[in-house]
Order: C-alpha cells, then structure tokens, then sequence
C-alpha cells in the first residue's frame, strides 16, 4: 500500500547526530577568531555537521529540484497570470531561461524539473523517465492535468496526495544517488499561493488575513475571492484552532497530526506541494540538507515537519520571502531565513544563492586555522568567551 511505503520512509528520519555537532562548536570556538564572529556562518556549519555527521563538509554538487503542476482554483480567477504560464515555464526551465534557470548557470547548479500534473502539453521529445540523466529534460511524474478545483470540492484524494509525496521522496532519492551534496525545493503552478494559504491556514488555525498575499500580483476583485476561498477551505480546522494547536492540547497524537496533514494536503493542496512535501521528507531520511526557498517551499516545509518532526534538523530557509504569510510559516517551522533580498518570484529561485552561503560556511569550518595552527595564543580571549563583551 502505498501509505505503508509513506511511513516506512518517515521512519528512516532520525534526529541529527549531535555528537558531531558539539565537535563543530568546539572546533569553532577554536578558530583563529573572536568567539561567535562569524554569526549565522557558524550555526550553519554546525547544522550541517548534525546532518551529516562531519565536522569538515565540502558542497560541489547542488541541485534545485522544481516540483510543476497546475491548480484548478484559477478556474475562480484567483490568479493574475494565465495557467498557460505554467506549462511556458516548465519548458523554459530547460533551456535555463527563467529566474532559478539563470541562477543555477549562473552559481553553478543544477535542476531536476518534474512535471506532476501540468494542464496543457509539452512536447514528448522534452521528456525523460530517468531523473537526472539528462538536467535539461523533464521527468514525466503527472499524476493528473490538475488538480480539481478546491473551491468546489477536494483537489485531490487521498491516494493521489500520497503519490504526490511519495514522488517527492523518488526525487531526493535520486539527488543522493547522483552524488549531489545539497538540494533546493522550488515550483512552477499558476494558482499555488492560493493552494499554500489555505494550507497554512488551516495547520495555524490563521484566517486569510495572516497567510493571504496577492501572489505574483492580484486586482482587488480577485484578492477578496481569493481570501473567500482560503477561509472556506480551511474554516473545519480553523474552527478547531488549526492543526498544530489540535496537537499541541493533546486533542490529537502525532501521528493522528500526521494523518490530517496528508488530508489537508488533499483537500486543499496542489500536487507540486505534495511532491515538495516529499522531497524535504526524502532529504531528511538520506540526510542531505534541504534548501527552502520561497512561499510555497515553505508550506511544504511545514507540512513535512508536521508529518516527520525530526525533518527540520534537515533544512535550511535561504531568503525572507515578501509574499505575505511566509513569516509566519517559518516562525511556526522554527527556522530563520539568512538572506533578505525582498525575492517573491518563487521557483527555487532562492535556493542557489543559498547553497553558496552554506557552502562558505562549510569551507570556513575546513580551511580556516585554530589559533594553534596560526601560532597565536589565545589567553587574551578568555575574558571575552567568560562575559558579555559584545
């Protein structure tokens, strides 16, 4: 069955090896440095010890893997651009001719595109079965063209939202075997702010007016159906207090949290969510640190802990998105974003820019000497590591 699959995967997850992670500060602390000087740098470089279990770790390989899929709520006009759009820029993804496309170039990534439900057609010849043999195709996974429309009825059954997930991990699985050292979860789908404000809504217990944005730009008209639509959508488990405050009063188990996770992700998701879901879920269970990138990225993100808690010692938020709702999925997720470039294109478009930073981090934690390799004493430090002098 293929939820037994889901949780025999979500069992993989173990917490980050904090052994390595106390050998990282303490080699830190060691650096030829005054102590904490490197700020968010050292937190990153220990992060990255706990999952992967090596104080010393080197980034050449990156990948941004782009989930794509059609929503059927732009059937009620909840989006500015047309749906065409979607199909457009997954082709564009291929040619490296969009936002996250001219990063990857331009910092040395790679993308895994994947179609998981796109509305309109995409030449065969762009296709291939295999991720990443051939970065410049598209790995055909739909499993519709779109979802339904949410605003009338469930996007998806059950199954299919597990599919969605369980393709997602299939991504990071193929990432690891590859030899890639670091991913980014991006997407491409006409209509997923409006999926991922409903989402968040109804796991914070948050009405439209805290997870609601006007997405890639919104008329008025639009931007109040689109607030009528998440409120609806969510109104069941906002009415309860939101998901996570079911969990948190012991009205519901973690595991019971986790089962509604997968329905919400259902009824009011949208299969790129899903499979990004997975993907932080996969990354987890392979230990590979997961870059999260904007929005959508982050709902995910939040889903997937919701699902597997111990997943967020896996990732990494790289940029503080402008799209409203996005603070208050990483501040419920428990993780700060280290970038602030005011981005809200979506598409992974954060997550190169990212892997640099981590990679510094990481090549600071390798080559920088201790004071002992650097021949300087040290004892003028210890008032310093002993006050608060700073």
């Amino acid at each position: 069955m293929l939820e037994n699959k889901l949780y025999e995967i979500i069992g993989k997850i173990m917490p980050p090896d904090r052994d390595a992670m106390e050998k990282a500060r303490a080699r830190q602390e060691s650096l030829a440095k005054p102590p904490g000087s490197l700020g968010g740098l050292e937190d990153i470089s220990v992060k990255m010890a706990g999952i992967t279990g090596n104080v010393k770790n080197r980034i050449e390989k990156s990948c941004v893997v782009v989930l794509c899929a059609d929503n059927g709520v732009v059937e009620e006009g909840v989006a500015s651009a047309p749906q065409s759009v979607t199909m457009a820029q997954t082709v564009n993804f291929t040619r490296r001719l969009t936002g996250v496309g001219a990063l990857a170039e331009s910092f040395g990534s790679e993308l895994l595109i994947v179609d998981m439900g796109i509305r309109d057609h995409i030449p065969e010849e762009l296709y291939d079965d295999v991720p990443l043999r051939d970065t410049h195709k598209i790995i055909d996974r739909r499993i519709r063209r779109s979802t339904s429309n949410l605003a009338r009825g469930a996007a998806m059954t059950r199954e299919e939202a597990i599919k969605g997930i369980l393709t997602g991990i299939e991504m990071a699985e193929a990432v690891k075997k590859n030899g890639y050292d670091i991913l980014g979860v991006g997407e491409m789908g006409i209509g997923n702010t409006t999926t991922s404000a409903a989402v968040l809504s109804a796991v914070t217990g948050r009405d439209s007016s805290f997870t609601c944005g006007k997405g890639g730009g919104l008329n008025d008209e639009g931007y109040i159906r689109k607030k009528e639509i998440v409120d609806k959508a969510s109104e069941g488990y906002r009415a309860c207090g939101g998901l996570l405050e079911q969990e948190k009063s012991g009205r519901i188990s973690r595991d019971e949290a986790a089962d509604m996770m997968v329905d919400i992700l259902a009824a009011m998701g949208g299969f790129d969510i899903c499979a990004m879901t997975g993907v932080f879920l996969g990354a987890a269970a392979g230990r590979i640190p997961a870059v999260i990138d904007g929005y959508i990225s982050v709902v995910a993100a939040l889903a997937a802990a919701v699902i597997a808690p111990e997943s967020t010692a896996y990732m990494f938020a790289s940029h503080k998105s402008f799209e409203k709702g996005y603070m208050l999925a990483v501040e419920t997720l428990g993780i700060e974003p280290f970038l602030s470039l005011g981005m809200r294109l979506g598409e992974g478009s954060g997550c190169p820019i990212a892997f640099d930073v981590i990679r510094g981090a990481c090549d600071v934690m390798r080559n920088m000497a201790t004071f002992e390799e650097a021949e300087i004493n040290d004892d003028y430090l210890e008032e310093i590591r002993n006050g608060d002098c700073f």
